[in-house]
């Protein structure tokens, strides 16, 4: 019989798939003996049965139950006891973290007799249960009962005035409570639920629910986590910070999750309960400072932080709570950190021995380093500078100031900049922060909502700039001096300094960017960066080349690591003044005309080549035949035709070159007179770029062309020109391998026979998806794909990151029937997924020799190819 509820006694951070991240850590550190509060996890096959059939499994009701009574029996008090109540949290917790985008209940167990007897456990502290009790309700009624959250915080605006919520004394508490309880009964119709179980259980609903909020799968979607995942629940014995200045609640971290340094960070809030910290509600105070509030609980936190540090072999993000000097463990998880901080604490981790130069290598990645390639401001530009907070994530944003996540959706859909300015972010505004180039707050730390959403999604953020008066309703925001910023102007916001800028500040290459074009590395992150990429070379497998049209690019891809030109578009180098001379070709009605506008050609091709050649220094040069769709290269039909028709005296060349353009019109281009098939059908046309290629070879000694033949859909085409490519190279005494691209359905089924003609595939996965899919790359993705990405049909773009069911399928057909005609066949990667770090372990898994991808992205082709190679190794001694 299956088992739907874990003591925390009984699970250990293993058991992540079950249990959750959050319940699995929580049952290794009770494991530990640290000082966690009891409770028990419900695990995420409950989840599941209960979103699949629209109820909780008959078990389940029964579980709790049992393990309710155990904890009661530990803690000596029943939940909701009248005279000695146990309160409980109810809390999400998926196997990946989600800061903020489930929910979360406190203080369940709270009604009118309950409060009176949590007042007599606080030695009469009135205060302290009247606004515990507010909490709960206020918690409840916005996560349970779906109201609308402002009208609880307007009310409790409306007590305060310009006081802390913690100025509030209990009557004024004590009536807030009443007007809680009047928004529930005027929203619901119903008056708030006062049986404790009851509350339990509607709690525990209304997480599994919120796995499949709008928020939560917007945030799955954004960080690729899978929707059939299901969150836990932990249900665990409060503890209370909220009791007076002898309590308190924080969030810590064993390293800095910006930087990467060592020491004490984190924030601590007194009087106050866990949720007032990431919602940024009050403004915290530095972790170090608790020191002096409480040496004996900051001196065991810190013992916890080391003891947790060591045991986990990495950052730990950690949450707890004092209770009258009490010190309890709520949470940990290895922490989010920046992708810089991600870099270096993976070098310090192998310098203190927690882990090897391999497990480094697999802690960072490739997106992470890609941000890291990001622009950064020019400190020596002149700025105005407004105000400053915390450095909560780092980077450059440059953009017009916003005021709500609406609005930001709203204009970078325009393709707008956008920087979005809150006095504190809360999960419903996700949308918005996904969509800003940064986030802006005039509230909250480093802990905050804020902060740990756009670390995880390496945004530009600065927190808790309390100089900054933030009005929403208003859309603008004050700065000292008088400076008034309103909704539209632009801001520059430094997430490294935390400094807020008026105006736009230029921005410079990032010092990751030098070291990859060749300066020496300088500072600790270079220095982390450049020690994990030397071992992620030593340890791939795989190539990593450049698709490179020029000798420009060419250059950059070998000073970025490139180990050749695994794409080389001809088509490319035949636009702008050299078009004209390919319009001749294509509309050449006479052979003497055809052979003039090919001569006039190709010594304009052979210098392309030398330059290029020239540029990779004798490393391997993929040189693919022109493969544009028509097209490209002919008037545009509709221009053509109004101009002749609006002209008094049309020529006869317009006349001529209309007729030509109706004779060769598609309804398709993508699908028509390309590649393999322009070269049959314009003789002389591939064997002038062959001549081309051999005569740049033969001046540039070392060179290693390879003749890439495009669009090959059957052997016999590949035959047709491979022919005549191997005399005119004999001819000319050059060597250089003949092979084609695979980005066709039926050229992937057939590749035993292509293999026959072919000495290397290079799959072309662009146009290969297309086809495969059935989808217009150029058309689709705007069409519909945002709504196929809400309904869960894509978990990400299959032009982005190669489709392993249906793409991947084909490419390993090809590789193995590829292989099996021809065992020495040399495969690679050549459309833009080379440089998608999960298609790069496709490509390893697959057997490729090597991907191929735009210089900027080689550094992280690199670098995932060596996390391929270590995967491969790690599975084998599991």
């Amino acid at each position: 019989m299956a088992k739907y509820v874990y003591d925390f006694t009984e699970g250990n951070r293993n058991l992540k798939d079950l249990l959750g991240g959050k319940g699995a850590n929580l049952a290794e550190m009770t494991n530990l003996g640290l000082p966690v509060p009891p409770g028990f996890t419900i695990t995420t096959e409950a989840c599941r049965h209960y979103l699949a059939e629209g109820a909780v499994h008959d078990g389940l009701d029964r579980e709790v139950a049992e393990h309710l009574e155990a904890l009661e029996g530990r803690m000596g008090r029943k939940l909701g006891q009248a005279d000695d109540p146990l309160l409980v949290s109810v809390r999400s917790g998926a196997k990946f973290s989600m800061p903020g985008m489930m929910e979360t209940v406190l203080n369940i167990g709270l009604n009118d007799e309950s409060v009176h007897g949590l007042a007599k456990q606080a030695g009469g502290n009135e205060r302290f249960a009247w606004d515990s009790y507010r909490r709960l309700i206020q918690m409840f009624g916005k996560t349970v009962l779906g109201i609308d959250g402002d009208l609880f915080e307007d009310a409790l605006d409306a007590v305060k005035g310009r006081r802390q919520d913690t100025d509030l004394d209990a009557g004024e508490l004590q009536r807030l409570v009443e007007t809680y309880k009047g928004i529930v009964r005027e929203q619901t119709g119903k008056d708030f639920p006062t049986d404790p179980r009851e509350q339990m259980r509607l709690a525990i609903n209304a997480v599994f629910d919120s796995w499949n909020a709008p928020r939560a799968i917007l945030y799955r979607r954004q960080e690729r986590i899978p929707a059939d995942l299901g969150t836990a629940v932990n249900v665990m014995a409060m503890v209370f910070g909220n009791y007076g200045d002898d309590s308190g609640t924080g969030v810590a971290f064993t390293r800095d999750p910006g930087t990467g340094r060592q020491g004490i960070y984190g924030d601590y809030l007194q009087n106050a309960q866990g949720e007032d910290v990431v919602a940024g509600i009050r403004n915290t105070i530095p972790l170090e400072e608790l020191e002096r509030l409480d040496k004996t609980s900051y001196d065991e936190l810190v013992r916890i932080m080391e003891v947790l540090e060591t045991h986990y072999k990495d950052l730990c993000d950690i949450e707890f709570t004092i209770e009258r000097g009490k010190l309890w463990m709520l949470q940990t998880r290895v922490g989010k950190r920046t992708a810089a901080a991600a870099f270096c604490i993976a070098t310090q981790l192998v310098d203190q021995g927690l882990i090897t130069l391999d497990e480094a290598v697999t802690r960072v990645t490739g997106d992470q380093l890609a941000k890291l390639m990001f622009p950064r401001f020019d400190h020596g530009a002149e700025k105005k500078r407004i105000a400053k907070g915390m450095n909560a994530s780092p980077g450059a944003a440059v953009g017009k100031a916003v005021f709500s996540s609406e609005r930001a959706v709203e204009l970078a859909g325009q393709g707008e900049q956008v920087i979005l300015v809150r006095r504190e972010t809360n999960p419903d505004d996700l949308a918005g922060m996904i969509a800003a180039r940064g986030i802006l707050t005039s509230r909250g730390g480093k802990t905050s909502h804020a902060a740990v959403v756009a670390r995880g999604m390496g945004k530009t953020c600065v927190c808790g700039a309390e100089e900054l008066e933030v009005s929403t309703s208003e859309r603008r925001f004050t700065a000292p001096g008088g400076v008034v910023v309103t909704e539209g102007e632009v801001i520059s916001i430094d997430g490294t300094t935390g400094e807020v800028f008026l105006g736009e500040v230029p921005v410079v290459a990032s010092a990751v960017v030098e070291y990859f074009e060749g300066a020496e590395p300088a500072d600790e992150l270079v220095k982390a960066v450049d020690r994990i990429m030397r071992h992620a070379d030593a340890t791939r497998r795989l190539g990593v080349r450049a698709n490179a049209d020029t000798p420009e690019d060419a250059a950059r891809a070998r000073r970025f690591g490139a180990q050749g030109i695994g794409l080389c578009r001809t088509e490319h180098m035949f636009l702008g003044e050299r078009r004209q001379l390919v319009e001749d070709l294509v509309l050449a009605s006479t052979g003497d005309q055809r052979q003039a506008a090919l001569d006039a050609l190709e010594p304009l091709q052979k210098s392309d080549f030398v330059g290029i050649f020239q540029a990779m220094e004798g490393a391997p040069v993929t040189i693919r035949l022109i493969d544009p769709p028509l097209h490209e290269f002919l008037p545009d039909i509709t221009e053509l035709s109004v101009k002749i028709a609006t002209s008094a005296n049309p020529t006869d060349k317009d006349r001529a070159l209309l007729a030509a353009v109706k004779r060769l019109h598609e309804q398709n281009p993508m699908l028509g007179l390309r590649g393999v098939r322009l070269g049959l059908v314009i003789p002389g046309l591939f064997a002038m770029q062959v001549r081309a290629i051999a005569q740049a070879a033969k001046e540039v000694p070392g060179s290693c062309p390879e003749i890439m033949i495009p669009l090959v859909a059957t052997v016999q085409e590949l035959e047709s020109v491979r022919d005549e490519a191997v005399r005119i190279l004999a001819e000319l005494g050059v060597e250089a391998l003949v092979g084609t691209m695979i980005e066709t359905p039926r050229a992937a089924l057939t590749a035993g026979q292509i293999a026959e003609a072919a000495e290397f595939f290079s799959f072309g996965t662009n146009d290969l998806t297309q086809m495969t899919w059935g989808f217009s790359r150029d058309d689709v993705e705007a069409a519909f794909f945002s709504r196929y990405l809400e309904l869960g049909i894509f978990g990400v773009s299959p032009f982005e990151t190669l489709d392993r069911e249906g793409v991947g399928r084909l490419v390993e057909i090809a590789v193995q029937e590829g292989r099996a005609t021809r065992p020495g066949l040399h495969l690679g990667i050549c459309g833009e997924h080379g440089g998608d770090p999960d298609s790069v372990h496709f490509c390893h898994d697959a057997g490729l020799d090597y991907v191929s991808c735009s210089p900027f992205r080689i550094p992280v082709a690199r670098l995932e190819a060596g996390r391929a190679a270590l995967s491969e190794t790690d599975s084998d001694t599991r």
